[in-house]
């Protein structure tokens, strides 16, 4: 009964605070790089457009930025900052299709993605898009690589 096959894993879920602040980053970023290309003149007005033609190309904007980023390392640049990542249920990397749908929900439909994971599951640490992808995030560790380690001088 010793055997390494007993091993249990055990994944961290991300906190929703640590959850939102990756999302703000993210949505600051690409919101930011958004409006130099489709309007480069007035840089800040086009952060909260309301027209829908204007959702949509965001939306479809941020769609594209987190199933590239989440698809292909895991992680966004607000989970890097905020060590979190995004995998399948045991841990695994994610694949490109789970990041898709992973990523709809919280580029078309966040507000019901979350409301609906919060009443619906509550205490699973899952947006609804995570249960249909099959995805969770965990908290990460920022760890030096294999064979380094870094020494921090006293200030």
């Amino acid at each position: 009964m010793g055997d390494e096959d007993d091993e249990i894993a055990t994944l961290h879920l991300a906190r929703w605070d640590s959850r939102f602040w990756a999302w703000l980053i993210d949505f600051i970023l690409v919101s930011l790089v958004l409006n130099i290309f489709s309007n480069p003149f007035h840089f800040f007005s086009g952060i909260l457009a309301g027209n829908p033609f204007d959702f949509l190309v965001r939306s479809t904007g941020f769609l594209i930025y987190w199933t590239v980023m989440e698809g292909y390392t895991g992680q966004s640049i607000g989970k890097m900052v905020m060590n979190l990542k995004v995998t399948d249920r045991s841990g695994k990397p994610v694949r490109f299709p789970a990041a898709f749908i992973e990523s709809f929900g919280k580029s078309f439909l966040l507000p019901f993605d979350c409301l609906i994971g919060w009443f619906g599951m509550p205490g699973k640490k899952l947006r609804l898009f995570n249960r249909v992808s099959g995805t969770i995030v965990i908290k990460t560790d920022y760890q030096e690589p294999a064979g380094i380690r870094y020494v921090r001088e006293h200030e």
